[in-house]
């Protein structure tokens, strides 16, 4: 189901010709040290080399009666060979194959979504300058709290997908590692120089130290921090989500021309994609868990992990591929009603507006915190409760008039306060 909504780049790296292909770069990788270390006579080498190919229908055919898939492989491709085949897996163990291969296809799918990353942080940030002094309500508790922009909102997501770049950018050095060192790691029938030469042709970290297989934290560490970024991308959606909001209506998802929001209620118009987002982020967290549970495995190694890893790895990473490019076509094109937000930061009467009249009080007028408080709030649920402007309620406020003359209340009651230090925000998380 994931496949038909993404690019057929990423989805590649995961078929089974793909990935007996980047076995057979592993297998070719080492027989070219073996050679160039005399274990392999150069004319085998060159055999191997012209010759070695693999047919995926063939080896689901052997593995039907070997019921080992590198097995039947190494049997497909072997006999491609000739008699050269016989150094074909010579000195190695299937997750020496399958671990590298691994890690080619963990590594080339890394850069499919670091690019999609970087295609995201460039829309935020262009969205960001667009709306910088686009005037909105912060809200907390998602109740009305003090003015913010809504360029605001676009450069703390900006930021945090910087982050999550320099996550990926770390994942997927410590996923691109490689291993030749046998059995249960010991080098026992290729040294440790075997291995940094193939990693060395194959561009992938050769493991220090492994068993027979590469160590699963790595792998949790990658899946995490994909769950990790859905977890962002989902707090941008949930966001536009709640804004798009009939009684809020500050911004809303593109409505392209003949789309239909409902089977039975054609006025609709539902942020259906964001919410697909923070459906699909859910999905990636319960594949971190599944990536934490295959660390611990039983002494060397067991198999426990590999099944996981063939549905969570292809999936996962599928998956955010395909939600980091929804998310920034969303953003792209999200439609945005500045009026709207303009309209909403008035509802409370200037209820806003409350903090800065106590910090004036207790700052410049000796009034204890406990007193500042006491009189504004006191205002501020006259004003609530009768709906009348807050000014008026402050106005009819004897203890503050004590403090204050009338014709300073205007002051309080400028949103360009709110406004002053956006600049230097913006220079701080790098957006100019």
């Amino acid at each position: 189901m994931i496949e038909r909504y993404s690019n057929e780049k990423i989805t590649k790296i995961w078929s089974d010709e793909y990935r007996f292909k980047k076995m057979l770069d592993v297998e070719l990788a080492v027989c070219k040290v073996l050679s160039e270390e005399g274990i392999i006579p150069k004319r085998d080498l060159s055999n191997i080399e012209k010759k070695a190919k693999f047919n995926v229908k063939r080896i689901k055919e052997i593995e039907k009666k070997t019921k080992h898939d590198v097995a039947s492989f190494v049997k497909d491709v072997a006999s491609s060979c000739g008699k050269s085949g016989k150094y074909i897996h010579l000195g190695l163990t299937s997750s020496d194959i399958l671990d590298t291969a691994l890690a080619l296809q963990l590594k080339e799918s890394s850069d499919i979504l670091i690019d999609d990353l970087k295609v995201l942080i460039k829309t935020l940030k262009k969205k960001a300058k667009r709306y910088k002094n686009t005037l909105c309500i912060g809200r907390t508790h998602g109740m009305h709290a003090e003015p913010t922009t809504f360029g605001l909102k676009m450069a703390l997501f900006f930021d945090e997908a910087g982050r999550n770049l320099k996550r990926l950018e770390d994942a997927k050095r410590n996923v691109s590692v490689g291993k030749i060192s046998g059995s249960v790691g010991t080098f026992s029938h290729l040294g440790p120089s075997i291995q940094d030469k193939v990693m060395r042709i194959l561009k992938l970290n050769s493991a220090p130290i492994s068993t027979q297989i590469i160590q699963r934290d790595n792998h949790a560490q990658f899946v995490v921090t994909l769950a990790l970024i859905g977890s962002s991308l989902e707090k941008i959606a949930k966001e536009i989500r709640s804004l798009q909001r009939t009684e809020i209506s500050e911004v809303e998802e593109y409505f392209s021309k003949g789309q239909k929001g409902s089977s039975s209620m054609p006025h609709k118009r539902n942020p259906v994609r964001s919410e697909r987002i923070c459906g699909l982020a859910r999905v990636l967290r319960g594949y971190a868990q599944d990536a934490l549970e295959n660390v611990a495995l039983w002494h060397e190694r067991d198999i426990s992990h590999s099944s996981v890893e063939r549905i969570i790895l292809p999936d996962s990473t599928i998956l955010l591929d395909y939600m980091l490019n929804e998310i920034n076509e969303i953003i792209e094109h999200l439609v945005v009603y500045p009026e709207n937000m303009r309209r909403n930061i008035e509802k409370t009467k200037g209820l806003i507006f409350s903090q800065r009249i106590m910090l004036y009080l207790i700052e410049n007028k000796g009034l204890s915190r406990e007193q500042a408080y006491k009189i504004v709030q006191e205002s501020a649920f006259e004003s609530f409760n009768r709906d009348i402007p807050y000014k008026e309620a402050l106005l009819k406020n004897k203890r503050l008039l004590k403090y204050l003359k009338p014709e300073e209340l205007d002051d309080f009651f400028d949103y360009k306060y709110y406004l002053r230090n956006v600049d230097k925000i913006f220079r701080r998380v790098g957006i100019s």
